[in-house]
């Protein structure tokens, strides 16, 4: 696949309504992106439906090429969903899949070797999945060591916020990234975090939060290669059905409150 055939995501196909949604400055972490007394750097946000894997994949690398040939291009964040699809990442270990290749294919799902951070998860149906592409380098203004964890602290608050607007208390886990929640098997996953950062700085991959897939498909991967703990939905701490455009808009000001950024919605999704 070219990287030219992936760039079907922007717009997809017809010439989507723009939306400028302004937020305030970012309250109370210490995590936050400090750009005080600085105009909100612009952000063009991307709703592009269900996309194949590898195609947003070679999306991501175009756009990333783009940023570094023309550095002053908006950053972008990218929102979707998947169709099935297993992805190991490049500190992962290959047992935590526990189907075998004609096992996968009978299924009908996708597995890749991937260049982001962390080992083995699942995407699909049901999970909203971000990638933001963006310099970490005009994001922060303090540089230094610890930026990549402090990029992935926030990529966790904004998925904290998310929660909290419905009701639901998600949480860190020491020892562990992404989001976590309590249920009646103690604390399980809702949220992964697997990113990839250049030496520029330059972000790509991201976040994929669960909020109504079905969770049997990690029943066949020991999901981020954590045994004792298992995965969750919002729709299962909910007890009712929600869906990924319920969650679409408070995750974008989320976004756009924890990093302090202006936010253009290129394209709204379609309530399910």
């Amino acid at each position: 696949m070219t990287v030219g055939s992936a760039l079907f995501i922007e717009g997809y196909g017809r010439s989507p309504a723009k939306i400028v949604l302004k937020y305030g400055p970012h309250r109370d972490s210490a995590t936050t992106a400090c750009r005080v007394g600085e105009a909100a750097m612009k952000i063009d946000v991307e709703w592009a439906g269900q996309v194949d894997y590898l195609a947003a994949w070679d999306c991501q690398k175009a756009l990333v090429a783009e940023r570094i040939e023309r550095p002053e291009t908006p950053g972008k964040f990218l929102l979707l969903e998947h169709p099935p699809t297993y992805t190991l990442g490049r500190n992962g270990r290959l047992a935590n899949l526990l189907l075998s290749e004609a096992e996968l294919t009978e299924r009908g799902i996708a597995f890749y070797h991937v260049d982001r951070g962390g080992d083995i998860t699942y995407h699909g149906p049901g999970q909203l999945v971000g990638y933001p592409i963006l310099s970490l380098k005009q994001v922060y203004v303090q540089q230094g060591l610890g930026l990549v964890q402090r990029y992935v602290t926030d990529l966790e608050e904004m998925m904290i916020r998310t929660l909290a607007e419905f009701g639901i208390v998600g949480q860190r886990f020491e020892g562990h990234r992404g989001v976590w929640v309590e249920t009646a098997n103690g604390l399980d996953k809702i949220a992964a975090v697997g990113v990839r950062i250049q030496k520029d700085g330059l972000t790509s991959h991201g976040f994929a939060l669960n909020v109504n897939p079905d969770l049997a498909y990690f029943n066949n991967i020991i999901p981020c290669g954590i045994r004792d703990h298992g995965v969750a939905s919002m729709a299962q701490l909910l007890a009712q059905p929600i869906s990924v455009a319920q969650v679409l808009p408070p995750l974008v000001a989320a976004f756009a409150d924890v990093f302090q950024v202006q936010t253009n919605l290129l394209a709204e999704p379609v309530p399910a």
